[in-house]
Formats: C-alpha cells, structure tokens, sequence
C-alpha cells in the first residue's frame, strides 16, 4: 500500500544512500547450472561468461576492499559490537515504508547475514574517518541561515485504515466498526494493503502531499480518535481511524542544530571514505593473478617532491 498511497517522492526520501552488493557462492560445484528443454547450460561456460563480463572487475574490486577494511579493523582493534549493527540496521529500516525494505533485501538476494556484514564494515569506516569530521557551531548557523525554511515542519496526521475493494464490503466493515467491532482485528480480517493489515491498518505520520487527495483530505478533517466513513480512492474503498495529530512548527536554530549536526556530520563522513579507502589500498600489496583485471588496481602514483625554496 505504501507504493500506492504515498507518492514517490516520500519513498525517494526515504532510501538511505548505503549501496548493498554481496558476493555469494552458489551451492554445487561442475555440472549444469540449467537446462533449456534439451540443450545444457554447464556450469564452467556460466562462470566464464560472468568472470569475463564488466561487473567482475567491479565485483573483484569491492572484495578486495572488504579484505582491507577487514584487516584495518583487525590492526586497529576496532570493535563492533552486535549491538551497534543492529542499531545501524533498525534506523535504516525505520526510513523505508513498511516491508520496502525486506522487499529490496530479496530482489537483491541478500541475507540478514549479509547486511550485517556490509553494516559492520560500514561502521568500522565511519570510526576510522571521525577524527576528521569536524561541525562546529559557525557551520550549524551557517546551515540554518541558508535553509531555515526547509526546516519548518509541516502539520501531520498518524493514522490507519483498512482498504477493500467495493463500496459494499466497505459498508459492511463499518457497520462492524460502529458495532463496537476492533478496528485492527477488522483490518487484518478485510484489508487488502499487504503492509499494513497485519499492523492494524497503521500507516504512521504523513504530511499534506503524501496521501492521494481524497484519503488526504478525509484524514486532516476528522479529529483524533474519529474514525471516517468509507472514502474512495484510486486504489479501492479505505475506512480511516486518525490517531494522533501534530502541529505545523517553525524551526528555531535550537531545535534544528541536532538535525543539522546530523546532516553536516554525514555529509563530512561521506567525503572522507573514499580518501580513507585510498588510502588503505596505496599501502596494501595487492596481487591481481588473473591478467584479465590486472588493470583493476594500478599502482599508487609516487608522491610529488615538494618544491625547493626559493633563492634569496
């Protein structure tokens, strides 16, 4: 449901800019990996076809820097715990619609596993390039001064609905409704959104221009604890409770500097990694074998000699 009632533009906010990619074998060794009708597809023609492909240079390259923030962490004793993963794990989660992001694990065809793992590495990175990450108070103001008004917090509305398909079943989940029936055990009972009936129908906070205009228009009018009559929408019929309501606010450099921190802190880190991975590969001896990607990882360019003083 979140795909068809909020627009895209809220999911587009929400991805956080991690790339997830993991290298996983397969299971078997020889043999044929397919077969269409008769013919055989084996197993030594498919890997000699990826190994010669544009993405194993690419996936050659993102392992060898595994290897390296691996051995960084190791020599460093950096140390994260399970704990912090699963921190780092929940706040990325918490900025996708319900089930997107288990959605995109699979499409991926990565494992709980394996975003623990790229999430790890991920935070040994961000403790290795802190030092250099520097926001100062100036910053935060300078910040505000510039985009006070994209702070401003527009008023929003919690809510949760129960969507079906006709106006008739639509009727008679009210009439439920009105019976003294419980709107979650209705909503997983009728509704038809796949991310939110097994929640009670809860679709969280959302903001004028994320709901399409009727369901917008039904959910800002009622007050809190109302529950609505069937609206109808391009998706269907949706029975909506509002739950709780916030106020627009003004932003205040107070209230917006842990925010800004946040964002001028990310944006920093950011900058740094790709110095920080530079530089582990300049001192690491990597050894290509393969003549196919020897040109994956050049040599370091020798460090320029500083220029002679001037003569008096």
């Amino acid at each position: 449901m979140s795909k068809l009632i909020r627009t895209a533009a809220l999911v587009a906010t929400a991805v956080v800019g991690v790339t997830f990619t993991a290298c996983s074998s397969g299971t078997g060794g020889g043999g044929d990996i397919a077969t269409v009708n008769d013919q055989h597809i084996s197993r030594a023609d498919f890997d000699k076809r990826l190994e010669s492909s544009p993405t194993a240079k690419q996936v050659l390259t993102q392992m060898v820097q595994q290897s390296l923030i691996d051995q960084y962490a190791k020599d460093q004793k950096v140390d994260i715990s399970d704990a912090d993963v699963a921190k780092k794990e929940n706040d990325i989660k918490s900025k996708y619609p319900p089930g997107q992001f288990d959605a995109i694990l699979k499409q991926q065809g990565l494992t709980e596993t394996d975003v623990q793992n790229i999430l790890r590495q991920q935070l040994v990175i961000e403790k290795a390039v802190a030092p250099q990450v520097h926001v100062t108070d100036a910053d935060i103001k300078a910040y505000f001064d510039k985009n006070h008004t994209t702070l401003d917090k527009p008023a929003q509305v919690r809510a949760r609905h129960i969507l079906v398909a006709d106006e008739k079943t639509a009727d008679a989940v009210e009439a439920k409704l009105k019976a003294g029936g419980n709107f979650a055990d209705l909503a997983k009972q009728y509704s038809t959104d796949p991310s939110t009936k097994d929640k009670g129908g809860e679709l969280g906070f959302f903001g004028k221009g994320q709901m399409v205009p009727a369901f917008q228009t039904a959910a800002f009018a009622l007050p809190v604890g109302a529950t609505s009559a069937p609206v109808k929408s391009p998706f269907g019929w949706h029975i909506i409770n509002v739950e709780e309501k916030k106020p627009a606010t003004i932003a205040t450099l107070a209230s917006a500097t842990p925010q800004i921190k946040d964002q001028l802190t990310q944006q920093q880190t950011q900058q740094q990694i790709p110095v920080f991975l530079q530089g582990l590969r300049a001192k690491a001896n990597i050894t290509v074998n393969d003549d196919r990607y020897k040109d994956a990882f050049p040599p370091p360019l020798p460090a320029q000699a500083a220029p002679a003083p001037a003569k008096s």
